[in-house]
């Protein structure tokens, strides 16, 4: 049996993708890596890379407990990266346009979101919702 992909949707192993960005504090090369590692994270329910990786000025402290539950009670299925604009490594910001699907309560949902990413102290972080 072969290696599977990345929870991101990405043809590389977990070893290869995310889990790197995960065992180096997010320090990614771009706004995207940043957003597919976040999902990952979700679909691993690991609250500390969560808020780990989410802008100090917008992290949610006090929901991590209920997020990780969250993320643990509903089965994940597949990230859709939609549209992203800068974030590049040269950027200081940019926003990812995607869809995250998942199986809650018998039936498949999907969050829609168009996030927004700044660089704090030269890494990317999740800062939330773009406008």
């Amino acid at each position: 049996m072969g290696v599977m992909n990345c929870y991101c949707g990405n043809t590389k192993p977990y070893s290869e993708c995310c889990e790197v960005f995960h065992r180096n504090g997010g320090n990614t090369a771009t706004a995207e890596q940043l957003m597919r590692s976040r999902y990952s994270a979700f679909v691993l329910a690991n609250g500390d890379y969560l808020m780990l990786s989410h802008h100090s000025k917008t992290r949610p402290v006090r929901e991590k407990k209920a997020i990780v539950a969250w993320a643990k009670s509903v089965n994940w299925i597949k990230l859709e990266v939609l549209a992203t604009q800068k974030g590049n490594p040269t950027d200081d910001k940019g926003t990812v346009t995607f869809n995250a699907y998942f199986f809650e309560n018998g039936k498949v949902d999907v969050i829609h979101e168009k996030s927004a990413f700044v660089k704090e102290k030269g890494v990317w972080k999740y800062l939330g919702l773009s406008k």
